[in-house]
């Protein structure tokens, strides 16, 4: 591990007090922190350790890291896959307690490696119009890695590039109809391709980070943890787990559960085990930005453009976490089908009923992954409250 993979990377909108600001890490593509300005106050919306190096500690594994080569659980063992008429096969390595669950990639997933910090106009799976579009963007990163074949016996050497961006309020910068401010945005696109002709190889990436926006307040102890925040998600069902927490195949209505997330206290309902369930959005229509795409199409793409511009994702949010006592709000966009931290559920190639996008995520030779994460800050003052 090399002290650079540890040193923060700093993004920042452009101000001497910038309305939002995000410290990166090159060790997993983790997210130190995130720093708005409201009200005169700093906020960090993050939790986690204070000291970059401590994301090294067993207690904080997987904390506001990238998750993959495939996010959440998969069965121990040796699968068949295909895609496109091409066949592989894979071994899904154990990395649990419990020695039928594989976490997160394996034993040595995308969280815990060193990433390549790349200027945007190096990054190799974006078109040039894309990088018109990323230019225009105020503070950008992208980040590289390259998995070999076999690694933790996913087949296929995977090209990975994942940029991260903040975007400028823009002419939505007050909705005085809300009496919100809006403080920017921050995006995560995540690209992929295999290397090799004739693979195939189950993907399924986003970031594994947790928020509170409430603990810088240093109020009582009810703003150390996120019971008082209010949920709002677009989630018809869940996705059944068995005892070992993979999926059966099957989903789960949430009308009348604690499931039911619809702008109530996270706190009200809340079981006795905790929220570790996997929920499926129902998008009122179908993303205009598909989860994967031929690579000769590259060159004459530009989906950066739409999540600059807002113009093809305006549309109610996924899933909006707020705080009544810090006047913050997050409201998150996606293009995947599912939230835990927004990817495609779990195993889908295994359990196609519980993908109601039809995304089985597997990724074969000749294609592109593509999965954004948009994440828009909004304020509201206390007068407004």
């Amino acid at each position: 591990m090399s002290s650079a993979a540890f040193t923060p990377l700093v993004l920042a909108l452009p101000s001497l007090t910038p309305s939002l600001a995000i410290e990166l890490l090159p060790h997993g593509v983790t997210v130190h922190k995130i720093y708005v300005q409201a009200d005169g106050k700093t906020h960090d919306l993050l939790i986690g350790p204070e000291n970059p190096n401590d994301f090294l500690s067993q207690y904080h594994k997987y904390h506001n890291t990238i998750v993959g080569r495939y996010t959440n659980r998969l069965p121990v063992g040796t699968h068949e896959v295909e895609r496109n008429g091409i066949k592989s096969q894979f071994i899904a390595k154990g990395n649990q307690i419990d020695p039928k669950v594989s976490l997160h990639g394996g034993p040595k997933g995308f969280d815990d490696v060193d990433w390549e910090v790349v200027h945007p106009s190096q990054a190799t799976l974006f078109s040039d119009e894309e990088k018109v579009s990323i230019g225009s963007i105020p503070s950008t990163v992208v980040f590289r890695y390259t998995s070999p074949d076999g690694d933790q016996g996913f087949p296929g050497t995977l090209l990975t590039e994942v940029l991260v961006g903040l975007l400028n309020p823009g002419q939505a910068g007050i909705d005085s109809a809300k009496g919100e401010y809006h403080l920017g945005s921050i995006l995560f696109v995540y690209r992929a391709k295999l290397l090799e002709e004739g693979k195939v190889t189950p993907i399924n990436l986003t970031q594994h980070w947790g928020f509170n926006l409430e603990a810088s307040l240093q109020g009582d102890e009810s703003t150390l943890n996120v019971k008082n925040h209010k949920l709002t998600m677009k989630a018809g069902h869940t996705v059944e787990l068995d005892q070992s927490y993979l999926s059966t195949g099957n989903l789960s209505a949430v009308q009348g559960t604690h499931h039911q997330h619809s702008s109530k206290p996270i706190g009200e309902g809340f079981p006795e085990s905790g929220y570790d369930e996997f929920y499926v959005f129902e998008h009122s229509a179908p993303t205009p930005i598909p989860t994967r795409f031929p690579e000769s199409e590259l060159s004459k793409t530009d989906f950066i453009q739409d999540l600059v511009y807002s113009k093809k994702t305006k549309e109610e949010p996924l899933v909006e976490l707020s705080s009544e006592k810090s006047g913050l709000k997050l409201s998150f966009s996606s293009n995947p089908a599912a939230f835990l931290e927004f990817h495609e559920p779990l195993a889908a190639w295994l359990n196609p009923a519980t993908s109601p996008s039809g995304n089985d995520t597997l990724l074969a030779s000749g294609e592109l992954y593509n999965n954004f994460v948009k994440v828009d800050v909004t304020y509201k003052n206390g007068d407004a409250l």
